[in-house]
């Protein structure tokens, strides 16, 4: 399903640019991971999880890093619109993870967009609890708009739009194109 926000759309990335974009983001991670023993990427439910497995094939594809693992976490903040739904970034454990040990692991850490960087620190914090050997962080879009001392080792894209504004990552299979709009809300 397309998002329905009444505003100016306009697209800035479509899908045959941000496979170039993703191709350039494995390449960079394969640098950060090859030679590690054990790597898992863990995608951010929703659009970060499938983004997890588009690099996750260009990095087995394409660079032979063949042993990753691939998890996913259940993180809440804002809605897609960036309302917020949770005052407090919500994650959500998967009863498989509780007993998840992570020692000499190296992970990294997908994710759509980076705002404010609630999710992303969540994200970290939960895993360096799982004592995860080293954290590495992916994003596609970084809105330079971070409050929290979270940063993106690999951004695909950085975007410094209005704070009013809203990038909307469509990623399949959530929305049927792959593509970056930008959404300018009307103003009421």
């Amino acid at each position: 399903m397309e998002f329905s926000s009444p505003g100016n759309r306009t697209c800035l990335y479509q899908t045959a640019e941000l496979n170039a974009v993703l191709d350039h983001m494995a390449w960079q991670a394969a640098g950060l991971l090859a030679g590690r023993e054990q790597v898992m990427l863990v995608g951010i439910l929703r659009r970060g999880a499938p983004l997890a497995d588009m690099l996750h094939q260009r990095l087995v594809d394409d660079f032979g890093l063949k042993h990753l693992q691939r998890m996913n976490l259940q993180i809440k903040r804002y809605a897609d619109d960036l309302t917020l739904l949770h005052p407090q970034t919500q994650l959500t454990e998967d009863p498989g993870h509780a007993a998840l040990d992570l020692a000499n692991t190296t992970i990294m850490v997908v994710d759509d967009v980076m705002y404010q960087g609630h999710s992303m620190l969540r994200a970290v914090e939960y895993l360096a609890r799982k004592q995860a050997a080293e954290i590495r962080t992916a994003v596609l879009v970084d809105r330079g708009a971070n409050k929290l001392p979270v940063r993106s080792n690999i951004t695909g894209v950085r975007l410094d739009v209005a704070p009013a504004s809203i990038i909307e990552c469509n990623v399949p299979p959530y929305e049927a194109t792959f593509k970056i709009d930008l959404l300018q809300p009307d103003k009421h």
